[in-house]
């Protein structure tokens, strides 16, 4: 097994594949990935969905269902809701059960990918259009992505049957503002919890 866990991701190259990286039905399922996302009975997780599921709309149409926000389970699932939103990063160094040994290899490939993609660490966001994607880019990602199994796994024990349902209802609320005309994805809106999840 790679320890970076490479041999259980499976990217999916929509810069290069465009509408058929969702519309291309699977080879033993015959579903394609659009029918997936677009699905309510096939809960998906995502980290603050409002961004993904504007740029999944505006690019190629895909309206997000089913959808489990885990920055939204993380604020409920705190015994006082107060404050502001963590992201993933503080969620991750917070929450996920990482040996310290793991901790410094996730600190270490978070550097070396912000280093090539981050303007004001040197870098540039062409990287993300190189082709192969250089493997420092693809571990970055690939790290996003793999911690949020445990981390759902932690928040859902600490939610109650009314906050997890609150919680989904809130994830749909995200998606179809991210989806309307007048969305802004960036500013300091985008930390605050919802109004009435206040304790």
């Amino acid at each position: 097994m790679d320890p970076h866990g490479l041999d259980i991701f499976n990217p999916i190259d929509v810069r290069t594949l465009g509408h058929k990286a969702f519309r291309t039905p699977g080879y033993k399922s015959n579903q394609a990935l659009q029918s997936v996302l677009e699905s309510p009975k096939i809960t998906k997780v995502f980290f603050d969905v409002r961004n993904d599921s504007d740029a999944l709309f505006a690019h190629f149409g895909i309206k997000l269902d089913g959808v489990q926000d885990l920055q939204l389970m993380e604020f409920a699932s705190r015994g006082l809701r107060k404050g502001f939103l963590c992201g993933l990063v503080k969620c991750i160094d917070k929450h996920s059960p990482l040996s310290p040994a793991e901790r410094r290899e996730w600190i270490k490939v978070k550097d070396s990918g912000r280093k090539l993609f981050d303007p004001s660490s040197g870098g540039s966001y062409a990287v993300f259009d190189k082709r192969p994607l250089p493997t420092e880019i693809l571990l970055y990602c690939i790290q996003d992505v793999q911690y949020l199994p445990q981390l759902l796994l932690v928040y859902n024990q600490k939610l109650s049957p009314d906050w997890r349902h609150r919680v989904s209802r809130e994830s749909q609320q995200r998606i179809k503002l991210s989806q309307s005309a007048g969305y802004n994805g960036k500013g300091r809106h985008m930390a605050l919890p919802p109004a009435e999840w206040s304790s």
